[in-house]
């Protein structure tokens, strides 16, 4: 059969996830992984999980078996509104929209708001799976640079006096993959811009419960809503994968109305809803109130790993390669101080038995080569020690 044009043309130009090809190196035998972005299964509350699960299924069976909401249930919607309120995110539940993991979520909002050739701003770097999420709803990228406190707002400043855009998506809170984060300042000055030049911005919160110290950065939700009394033009999307267990497959979405219902129906024609099991799980784990002791024992953990491996890298490897040291999240982002192909490189440490994700895969355009992106969540401290080890083996 010629197949030939039966492919839709945004099919053609789409790649498969450069860190889902990583992962299959990282299940051979003997490879250390500091590739994905996983979190340690280590720190799953397993016991609160069973409890929750033994709960949904004999007190609520008919919901956690049954088709429900496309918006999601109220309930954990409910319980969703009050864990955002304490991130300064006031909402209620009918402005939130649960969905299947964050990134669901950003598909979803892609798809109600960008038509083809749309201009869709990203800071250098970013989240891959934003990237394919904007290109399937066929956004024009640009990028503007970032450093260490974050996207470079005045880059976007003038990008804006001759280029009108649809939005920005960013991670401002210890971002994928950078770690960083995006300075009070240039948060005020991001929100200003976007309420004068009435464009969207997309806030991914994946990673702001990990943080490592009692500093806390006002969300771009929160900003608007104290600057302006609103928060028409803001997106905020998170997840349970992080802070629970990935495997629920539950994030959520809190949108203006405007928008929500059309998101509603997109979301209908996808999937119907939410995984109704996973959401009655969700409901009564977070009625336990094990969340906040939860969160705690992941920061301490993360911030642990975190230490370890940067004291590592410097001690090891500090001649050859600069990093940023996060405030949180799960990742170490690094470069090396003179011009080298990290993907060439990854040849050679696959080789010595450890797996990283290259720089480049993280850029809309101009990749900086010299860049990768070491995740310390999953690894031992064992691990870690040899990973390093075998990395400094393969210069």
């Amino acid at each position: 059969m010629n197949t030939e044009g039966l492919l839709a043309a945004r099919m053609v130009r789409l790649k498969s996830s450069a860190i889902r090809e990583l992962l299959k190196h990282s299940k051979m035998e003997g490879v250390i992984s500091l590739a994905g972005g996983i979190p340690s299964s280590a720190l799953f509350d397993f016991d609160g999980l069973r409890e929750a699960t033994q709960l949904a299924i004999t007190e609520q069976p008919e919901h956690a078996f049954q088709y429900g909401l496309t918006e999601g249930s109220y309930t954990l919607r409910e319980r969703i509104a009050e864990l955002c309120r304490e991130r300064g995110v006031v909402a209620s539940p009918e402005d939130i929209v649960v969905t299947a993991g964050s990134q669901q979520a950003l598909d979803l909002v892609m798809r109600a708001v960008v038509d083809p050739d749309d201009v869709f701003v990203v800071e250098r770097p970013t989240y891959l799976a934003a990237l394919q999420t904007l290109e399937l709803a066929e956004a024009k990228l640009l990028s503007v640079g970032s450093d260490g406190d974050g996207m470079i707002v005045d880059e976007l400043a003038e990008l804006l006096k001759t280029q009108k855009i649809k939005g920005v998506y960013l991670v401002p809170t210890f971002g994928n993959p950078s770690g960083v984060t995006l300075s009070r300042a240039r948060r005020e000055q991001l929100v200003k811009l976007a309420a004068q030049h009435e464009f969207l911005i997309v806030e991914d919160d994946p990673y702001g419960e990990l943080r490592f110290t009692d500093e806390r950065q006002p969300t771009l939700f929160e900003l608007s809503k104290s600057l302006f009394g609103h928060a028409d033009n803001i997106i905020y999307t998170s997840t349970f994968s992080k802070i629970l267990a990935p495997g629920l497959r539950l994030g959520w979405v809190i949108m203006p109305d405007w928008l929500l219902h059309k998101v509603a129906i997109i979301k209908q024609a996808a999937d119907l809803h939410a995984s109704a099991l996973s959401q009655t799980i969700a409901e009564y784990y977070l009625g336990l109130g094990r969340l906040p002791k939860q969160i705690e024992t992941i920061r301490a953990a993360y911030k642990k790993k975190c230490q370890i491996m940067a004291e590592l890298l410097e001690r090891e490897l500090g001649d050859v390669l600069t990093f940023e040291y996060p405030k949180g999240g799960m990742f170490l982002w690094a470069r090396f101080r003179e011009p080298r192909n990290c993907a060439d490189w990854m040849k050679k440490t696959l080789e010595q038995g450890v797996v990283f994700v290259p720089g480049e895969f993280f850029y809309a355009d101009n990749p900086d080569h010299s860049t990768f992106r070491l995740s310390f969540a999953t690894a031992t401290e064992e691990q870690m020690h040899e990973a390093v080890a075998r990395l400094k083996r393969a210069l």
